[in-house]
């Protein structure tokens, strides 16, 4: 019974996470005008060995659409049988990581490998963005539902951590793509800013005028806006609970959120100054500031006393 239920959670999150990626590029596809594109060029490519496709064919979608729920499905049980060896020996999620890891690198390779012709329909980012989507639906299947005490066993104290760096992350995710979206409802674009950001950070395409605005550009640079913010969170939630037991570390909280401001002005002003100076400098600002108060506010209201240890920080430093 005991391997039937593991074979049913690999085949259920093999599920989520094939239906995940489907539905990534499936969006992805309706917003280019070519609905199913994606699909048939892989079977074509993966399966009949062609790099030119006249034409979206049904039997194409068919055939490849069969062969990617199975691949998942064979991914799916293949991470249920080492989360259910994990159980037994925690050291053993590192080889989860790493298959999770060379998945992605897998099918990368492979897209990259398959010719010219799919790389530029697949674009690198976009491969990524649904892999990515997938593994944290598949994630969150096994973790959340299926074995929530394995996931507070391995990483005992750190459940809290990552809750409050990942809300902390979304919360200024959120603050600035609302942000940016009242900034651009005054234009005939709703998307502008991040269809400009997508452009110049995933296309490399450093002209702003250049740059055509589409959803699938939108879209993956969310994916990444917000991997981005829940990465800062994570670092910042870190340090506010390395400053329960030295407050001073509080400090080195505050110069993260400083280091971020800057390091993301300076980013976008290497990529392309011309972007910067058409999304206008004080709109960048104001939306990381805005981020930046929302997040410290989470943390401030999820930890009373860091004002307290702010205090004692300070009267240690004045001592010195």
């Amino acid at each position: 019974m005991k391997r039937h239920n593991v074979i049913g959670d690999g085949a259920m999150a093999g599920l989520l996470g094939a239906g995940t990626v489907a539905l990534w590029f499936l969006i992805f596809d309706i917003s280019r005008g070519h609905p199913l594109e994606t699909p048939a060029l892989l079977a074509a490519a993966l399966i009949h060995g062609q790099s030119l496709v006249t034409g979206i064919h049904p039997h194409l979608v068919l055939e490849y659409t069969v062969l990617h729920f199975a691949a998942f499905l064979v991914f799916g049980v293949a991470a249920a049988v080492l989360i259910e060896a994990a159980e037994r020996e925690s050291s053993l999620i590192i080889s989860l990581l790493i298959f999770l890891f060379a998945f992605e690198v897998l099918f990368m390779g492979l897209t990259i490998f398959m010719g010219p012709m799919l790389s530029a329909a697949l674009s690198w980012w976009s491969v990524l963005a649904g892999n990515l989507l997938a593994t944290a639906v598949m994630l969150g299947y096994f973790f959340l539902i299926r074995h929530p005490l394995l996931l507070k066993e391995l990483l005992g104290p750190w459940v809290n951590i990552l809750f409050e760096g990942i809300v902390a992350g979304l919360i200024g995710g959120t603050v600035v793509a609302v942000w940016f979206l009242l900034c651009d409802l005054g234009t005939d674009a709703p998307f502008h800013t991040p269809g400009l950001l997508g452009g110049v950070m995933l296309e490399g395409i450093y002209d702003p005028a250049a740059i055509q605005v589409s959803v699938p550009l939108v879209l993956g640079y969310t994916v990444l806006h917000y991997a981005a913010f829940i990465l800062f969170g994570l670092v910042a939630s870190c340090l506010v609970a390395a400053s329960e037991r030295e407050p001073i570390l509080l400090f080195g909280f505050f110069v993260l959120f400083a280091c971020f401001e800057v390091f993301f002005l300076g980013l976008s002003a290497m990529l392309s100054h011309s972007l910067l100076d058409q999304i206008g400098w004080s709109t960048m600002v104001a939306a990381n500031l805005l981020a930046a108060a929302a997040m410290i506010g989470f943390f401030f209201l999820r930890h009373r006393r860091l004002h307290i240890r702010l205090r004692e920080s300070w009267a240690a430093l004045t001592q010195e």
